[in-house]
């Protein structure tokens, strides 16, 4: 993996510290063209992988890249798949069926269709979650995608009720369709760990939260440094900044110097910024 990734809350209206700042940066980046200039911002600064939800408007982003092939040759996504919302509005304005029809591949709809429908009647779990995958991936048709994320929302509600396995299908599928490495975001480290340890998934990919603060890390500080030093997995460190409650050279410091730390992704709204704690991320990993 790479060592630095451009994450997409800041595109999306997130902000974990101030609903003011939210609401900013959603009104910012009403459209894809200022989120596209942003971006651009971070390629230029050596950047090579956006980190990203399937939102609709990063399928725009997606297009513009594909109609530019020779502007981002060396520029990769990271898909963390499902965007949730997404699925929750289609399910209340069309219903189970018609949602799926909606967010199917354009072509082989049907045969698609059928084989979620049967999959829905079987309750063939397997099938459902490949066919949602293939739907989730239509945007990035021809663009590179070495790593798919599993999103926390998903992940940690398949942590909660025990179904492990679901696991090992999500890793099977992207493995086998996309030949690219399953990666798992989740809100608890330690127990995750486990889970994916139980379900023989080894050297997983796990991006977490992890910061000095100990700022939206379940478990406390410790146990995240207890499994950074003693568990074996790749982690991505995400939240580095706890929303901003850290200066960013002691967060990054901070990161940096914990064991097996592979990539750090982090999100920012202006060239400078973004620059800068490229920079930061450059001098201290040396």
């Amino acid at each position: 993996m790479e060592r630095i990734l451009f994450g997409d809350n800041q595109f999306f209206g997130i902000n974990h510290a101030s609903e003011e700042k939210a609401r900013a940066q959603a009104m910012r980046f009403r459209n894809a063209e200022t989120m596209i200039e942003v971006l651009d911002s971070a390629h230029d600064a050596g950047i090579k992988v956006f980190m990203c939800t399937t939102h609709a408007k990063v399928a725009e982003i997606t297009d513009h890249v594909r109609a530019h092939p020779s502007r981002y040759s060396d520029f990769s996504f990271y898909p963390c798949m499902p965007y949730a919302h997404k699925y929750a509005n289609a399910m209340a304005e069309h219903g189970p069926l018609d949602a799926l029809k909606e967010m199917l591949p354009p072509t082989g709809a049907m045969a698609a269709l059928m084989k979620g429908g049967m999959s829905l009647a079987s309750m063939n779990v397997e099938g459902l979650a490949q066919l949602l995958i293939d739907a989730e991936m239509k945007m990035f048709r021809g663009l590179n995608t070495p790593v798919i994320f599993l999103q926390n929302v998903v992940t940690d509600l398949l942590l909660g009720i025990g179904f492990y396995e679901a696991f090992n299908i999500f890793a099977r599928h992207v493995k086998s369709r996309y030949g690219a490495e399953p990666g798992f975001i989740t809100m608890n480290l330690p127990a995750l760990l486990d889970a994916l340890e139980q379900v023989g998934i080894e050297n997983p990919i796990v991006c977490a939260t992890v910061n000095k603060a100990g700022f939206r890390m379940p478990g406390g500080l410790a146990a995240y440094e207890s499994a950074l030093k003693n568990r074996q997995f790749r982690p991505v460190a995400m939240s580095v900044l706890a929303s901003g409650a850290i200066q960013p050279k002691e967060a990054i410091e901070y990161v940096c110097k914990l064991p097996k730390v592979e990539s750090i992704v982090f999100g920012a709204s202006s060239r400078q910024n973004i620059v800068e704690t490229k920079r930061l991320i450059d001098e201290l990993s040396a």
